[in-house]
């Protein structure tokens, strides 16, 4: 009887890790196929397709939809299809604005109100006590507003012109630029769920090892 809870916690992370790796796949799928083809829409295809397996993975693997893949995966896959529909990839650019903005200031805003949907987000992927959920909900919160405003400047050919040229460098491709900008963001996003962690563990209620839990979920 005692090994059951041994055995959980471990089984329990490395259901986080899988999540992850098929996440981080759907992202490089949609990276790989636009740097071999140089085609926006093409990629965008592969995105919608690597995020709905994703979604398939995830829902076998905890046997539910976790609420913030679920959400992250719905924005993937309607401005997903809302670009290969109307062949315009202003969408699949501006998912990553308005996903994260919106989150943003629902998590800032329900700080002053003492609501913490951050928790609702995560689920039961941890159990910490108020004192940690209102510091985690205001440090995501600030991450989803500084990726919403700094993919509003990598989305833009004009701002990306603008930057290159005050860097001495010559005009770049707009779509090279924001595909590498989303490939670093999930790198970063990855490190700043590590960064989490000392914190998490401080104040887990439960005696159980937390993984990371990255704010971009690579859809």
């Amino acid at each position: 009887m005692t090994d059951a809870p041994k055995t959980a916690a471990p089984e329990k992370k490395n259901r986080q890790w899988i999540r992850q790796a098929v996440d981080f796949g759907a992202l490089a799928a949609f990276m790989i196929s636009y740097f071999v083809t140089k085609d926006m829409i093409l990629a965008t295809w592969v995105l919608v397709a690597a995020s709905a397996i994703a979604l398939g993975v995830g829902f076998a693997i905890e046997r539910r939809f976790a609420p913030l893949p679920l959400i992250t995966g719905l924005f993937a896959l309607v401005f997903g299809l809302l670009t290969v529909f109307t062949h315009d990839d202003l969408y699949v650019k501006l998912k990553l604005t308005v996903q994260n903005g919106l989150l943003a200031v629902i998590l800032l805003g329900s700080i002053p109100l003492k609501k913490y949907p951050f928790k609702a987000l995560l689920g039961s992927a941890i159990k910490v006590n108020d004192a940690a959920w209102r510091k985690l909900t205001l440090r995501y919160g600030l991450y989803f507003l500084t990726v919403a405003i700094l993919n509003e400047i990598f989305r833009s050919p004009t701002a990306v012109t603008a930057i290159w040229h005050a860097l001495g460098r010559d005009t770049p491709n707009p779509n090279d630029v924001w595909t590498s900008f989303r490939g670093v963001l999930w790198i970063s996003a990855s490190v700043f769920g590590l960064s989490q962690v000392p914190l998490i563990m401080k104040n887990m209620i439960k005696d159980e090892e937390p993984g990371p839990i990255s704010p971009d979920t690579g859809l």
